[in-house]
């Protein structure tokens, strides 16, 4: 199951990840603004974040193949659409499928994990967030073949190819059933749990304001070092690659590393030292420190998805996993989906450099509130 749900995670990842390095020509095929294009990414995350908390509890209450086949079949669907549809309606058609399809998988097969993995919950969340990296090597790698030999649609639908192959290998491998029950929702309950204590509501701020700077830095970050870096398309594609190459090295460390030492003081760590980097990153314009910055932001950045995840996973109890990372990441989801706006419009009528500053100063607030934390626990 490890294998199956993270080799499918880094697929559909390398789907949603095509998106970025394309940008500047999907912008320019379909004729439309980077703020309308920050927008329709927005739609694509928004719809992933609002099913997330019903696809968690839905696994609780049902099982987690029940929700996981599903989200499977609709992300085939949603890339397949990417590939063939036409305009800007076939387009945001695209991005709200497979946000719903990806909005169902990855909750339940996040907490399938962590039900197969007790003792070693970060490693695993590690692993499988690893897929995350990997997924974007090959998109960074697919973006520069589709700009070179074909057009933006070409590389989506080997996409949907794949993932219909693992949906197939995910039926034949699982051992549980399928079972659909009430579709009643304990959204009180679940909220309660979450908000249950200062510390709680100030994780999920801090991990809010983390996923804002890495929606609006992941699905810019190629065409702001075009447009404010000089790059051309191909080296923009194969720097964005260098972040995912990086984050499939961090991840499993810093779970692991997480599984022995508190998951707050790690986090706090790779935010302060993400800040710092991509606050070099903004105003940097030699090569060799473009370069260096973004390998340092990185691992800082990348080390957080892991432990985000299980710091939710700790907390919940043992019948509630799915609904209670549902509803955090729908939490952190909704803030991510408002960071590509938030840069296309911030870029738009001020500048690349103004909108990447206002990231840098969300991860020092971010890193700050879970110090707070850790500083009043040890007191």
């Amino acid at each position: 199951m490890l294998l199956t749900v993270s080799l499918a995670w880094a697929v559909l990842q390398a789907g949603r990840f095509l998106l970025s390095p394309l940008l500047p020509t999907i912008i320019d095929d379909l004729q439309i603004t980077e703020a309308t294009a920050g927008i329709a990414l927005a739609v694509f995350q928004g719809v992933y974040a609002i099913t997330q908390y019903p696809g968690g509890e839905y696994s609780d209450r049902w099982t987690r193949a029940t929700l996981i086949v599903p989200g499977l079949v609709l992300l085939v669907v949603g890339f397949a659409t990417f590939g063939l549809a036409g305009g800007l309606a076939g387009f945001v058609v695209a991005a709200v499928v497979t946000g719903l399809g990806k909005g169902f998988f990855a909750i339940p097969s996040r907490a399938l994990l962590s039900d197969l993995f007790v003792e070693r919950r970060g490693r695993a969340l590690g692993l499988y967030a690893a897929g995350t990296d990997l997924g974007g090597l090959l998109a960074s790698g697919l973006a520069i073949l589709a700009l070179t030999y074909a057009t933006w649609r070409t590389p989506f639908l080997p996409i949907a190819v794949v993932l219909g192959g693992l949906t197939v290998l995910y039926v034949l491998w699982s051992s549980e059933g399928y079972t659909v029950g009430s579709p009643k929702l304990d959204a009180t309950g679940t909220v309660r749990r979450l908000l249950a204590s200062p510390e709680q509501r100030r994780t999920l701020v801090a991990f809010g304001l983390f996923y804002f700077m890495v929606g609006g830095f992941i699905n810019f970050f190629p065409t702001y070092l075009i447009e404010s870096k000089g790059f051309d398309q191909q080296l923009a594609s194969a720097t964005f690659a260098v972040v995912f190459a990086v984050g499939i090295a961090i991840k499993p460390v810093a779970g692991g590393l997480s599984d022995r030492f508190r998951r707050e003081s790690i986090a706090i760590v790779g935010l302060v030292v993400a800040a710092g980097a991509l606050a070099l990153l903004s105003f940097a314009d030699a090569r060799v420190f473009i370069y260096l910055s973004v390998v340092t932001l990185a691992v800082g950045y990348k080390m957080e998805f892991p432990l985000a995840d299980a710091i939710i996973f700790d907390n919940a109890p043992d019948g509630d996993r799915g609904a209670d990372l549902g509803a955090a990441r729908a939490f952190f989801l909704g803030a991510n989906a408002i960071g590509p706006a938030y840069v296309g419009i911030v870029a738009t009528y001020l500048s690349y450099v103004a909108a990447f500053v206002g990231l840098a100063v969300t991860l020092v607030v971010a890193a700050g509130l879970l110090y707070w934390d850790t500083r009043n626990k040890s007191v």
